[in-house]
């Protein structure tokens, strides 16, 4: 925020550091300060308000109380209600009526009303305040809307009354504040030509919109060398509803940054009055008497129990009980004292970031200078984690996926489709869901790094979610996806994984079918457990019961020393007929001594007739206590052949190894 050196020293009163100096002391202290340099007789400094802030500094009187307090000055503000001398014959009532009909986005709405004003040039002093601001003069009634923005941090308009419409064009002016209607136009004071909707607030007289709400005001009621009677405006608009509307027609100004970072709605009589003040000293206004204020909720400043022990604890700092309290009345929080070392704050409702403890305390810190408290190593007990399985897998898969080749990435648990459990207040549209899987985000990854990559294997352990009748169930997954797809790798991935976890008896059910997409699917099983499903290009298993099925007792049999002997079988089978389905038959057909059932070739095409497919696979004989004869093997074998063609209907072409 650009703001004059002259203009804190005017506020302030008693002399104040030089420029450099100045600079200095506020950066150490409140905001980033750069001294930019002499403007004329005044000078100029960029003072980087932070958005905690923007609530009550965004302004010459917010960032001198800052100057006051660090100098331990007081500031007395002026009371511009006062001074201005109003014309009780006549009230702001008689000229303007104010109709809110979006409360919830227009929370105060105050007006005044000045007559026979004389429009022409501001004085140099305001002229060149303006200038060193970077705003350009226009007029003394516009100028003064501008300096008192830029003194109060209230934006205000102007509106010539004259040029309002009313039914009766010499009877009382009717504001109304509410929603664009689908196909309203509006050209601004800059010549700029907007569409309006619903989705932009307004300020309307009893036909168009003369202003849009917080951002800019309309062209036809503009002050102009001719005005003679003003009606001025100080409202306080919904910061998110300012914020879109802004977006929305891509137009920012100084009032839209000012209510989008939300303005104190007690601010619009400081700042009011003292343009109506300026009005009335500089243009020869006569001011009505009142103000028009529609203030339905009014806001009042909240208490907070201060425990001066504990902001000692927390500073590290033996702050006296005297200069804890004048730091804080020096920033306007008021004091009050319960008990013995427990005072009740006061906190002024334009300090929107105070609103516990711990804020405060940081208030007197920062104000008594954090250079002055010595550092100290903090006292804390040493205690050794607890033992967590879920981090020892978690570091052990990740560690397993590393070494095949696999990046980890951490994506949002949020999605703009697709869940089930649906954010209250989402950040965006895109972000409206918590993921129900893992797999979508890991695809995106995909797509969006393929470009520049010739192979990608990617995986992520994370927590998806999903609405059930009892609420929202999260549960912890391990995803995978790989570029180019490839099935059989990812297949092979799984395997590995779970073998050097000693998870056994790993196998893969209809492992052909295909997804909506016609995509290649299987689910991951575990003996009759289903730890997940893989596709064409990406996998997804159940963490939580993989680390269970990794953590169950097992007992440890060797490998056997009498040799395997394999035998390959070919199947010809109807068009939906599953893998699992051949996979049991073996099994059961061959007894104990089948150790392994690997399918290693399937194939569906034009020469197979009617449309069939066939399945071929490998099966492993062997036994603990013996060497296998061919003549046990083939007898096994012939009833593997028996059970397929007889019990599964099938046609089977046998083959050696």
């Amino acid at each position: 925020m650009r703001v004059s050196y002259d203009w804190f020293q005017s506020l302030i009163g008693k002399k104040i550091p030089e420029p450099a100096k100045l600079a200095d002391l506020l950066t150490m202290h409140s905001f980033e300060t750069e001294l930019v340099g002499k403007k004329g007789k005044d000078y100029l400094l960029d003072v980087d308000i932070l958005p905690n802030r923007a609530h009550d500094c965004l302004s010459h009187i917010g960032v001198a109380k800052e100057i006051a307090a660090l100098l331990k000055i007081p500031l007395a503000p002026v009371d511009y209600a006062k001074k201005i001398k109003e014309d009780k014959t006549e009230s702001a009532a008689q000229l303007v009526k104010v109709q809110v009909k979006e409360p919830e986005l227009c929370l105060r709405y105050t007006a005044r009303a000045i007559v026979d004003v004389k429009v022409g040039l501001s004085p140099d002093w305001l002229t060149e305040r303006l200038k060193v601001c970077g705003l350009r003069p226009i007029n003394n009634i516009v100028d003064i809307a501008n300096y008192a923005m830029l003194e109060t941090g209230q934006p205000l308009h102007a509106f010539d009354a004259d040029k309002l419409f009313a039914k009766d064009k010499k009877g009382q002016k009717t504001l109304v504040v509410r929603k664009a209607e689908k196909g309203e136009k509006i050209t601004t004071l800059d010549e700029g030509k907007y569409d309006l909707d619903e989705n932009i607030l307004v300020i309307a007289d009893e036909k168009d919109p003369v202003c849009i709400a917080g951002i800019k005001g309309g062209k036809n009621p503009g002050v102009d060398a001719k005005t003679t009677r003003v009606i001025l405006e100080a409202a306080n608009f919904s910061p998110q509803f300012t914020r879109q509307a802004s977006r929305r027609l891509k137009l920012k100004t100084d009032a839209s940054w000012r209510f989008e970072n939300e303005l104190d709605p007690n601010l619009t009589e400081k700042g009011i009055d003292l343009a109506a003040y300026l009005i009335q000293s500089i243009a020869g206004g006569r001011v009505l008497t009142g103000r028009v204020d529609v203030y339905p909720a009014k806001r009042k400043p909240q208490k907070i129990r201060l425990d001066l022990n504990k902001a000692r604890s927390l500073l590290g700092a033996e702050i006296s009980e005297k200069e804890t309290a004048d730091i804080l009345k020096q920033l306007g929080f008021t004091v009050k004292v319960s008990k013995k070392d427990v005072w009740e704050i006061t906190v002024p409702t334009e300090r929107l970031d105070v609103n516990i403890p711990e804020d405060l305390i940081e208030e007197i810190g920062r104000v008594y200078g954090l250079a002055k408290i010595s550092s100290q190593l903090p006292l804390a007990a040493l205690i050794p984690p607890r033992f967590s399985e879920d981090v020892v897998y978690r570091n052990q898969v990740s560690d397993i996926l590393t070494h095949l080749g696999f990046s980890e990435v951490y994506n949002y648990s949020f999605v703009s489709d697709g869940g089930s459990a649906e954010l209250l207040n989402p950040l965006s549209q895109e972000q409206r869901y918590l993921r129900p899987n893992l797999a979508a985000n890991l695809l995106k990854n995909i797509d969006s790094n393929k470009r520049y990559f010739k192979e990608i294997a990617l995986f992520e352990i994370g927590r998806v979610f999903k609405r059930e009748k009892d609420g929202v169930i999260e549960r912890k997954k391990l995803g995978a996806a790989i570029w180019p797809v490839d099935f059989y790798r990812l297949k092979g991935v799984i395997e590995a994984l779970l073998n050097k976890l000693r998870i056994s008896d790993i196998w893969f059910d209809d492992a052909f079918d295909e997804d909506e997409n016609g995509l290649r699917r299987a689910e991951v099983k575990v003996g009759n457990d289903l730890l997940g499903w893989v596709g064409a290009g990406v996998f997804e298993l159940d963490f939580e019961k993989l680390a269970e099925l990794a953590t169950e007792e097992r007992i440890y049999l060797p490998p056997s020393k009498y040799p395997a002997m394999i035998r390959d079988i070919s199947v010809l089978v109807e068009p939906g007929t599953k893998v699992g389905e051949a996979l049991n038959l073996i099994d059961a057909a061959g007894g104990p001594l089948v150790r392994d059932v690997d399918l290693f070739d399937l194939y569906e095409g034009d020469k197979i007739a009617d449309g069939k497919k066939s399945f071929a696979f490998h099966i492993i004989f062997q036994s603990d206590d013996r060497t296998l004869t061919d003549k046990e093997v083939n007898k096994l074998q012939d009833k593997i052949i028996k059970a397929l063609e007889e019990e599964g209907g099938w046609e089977v072409r046998k083959g050696d190894s």
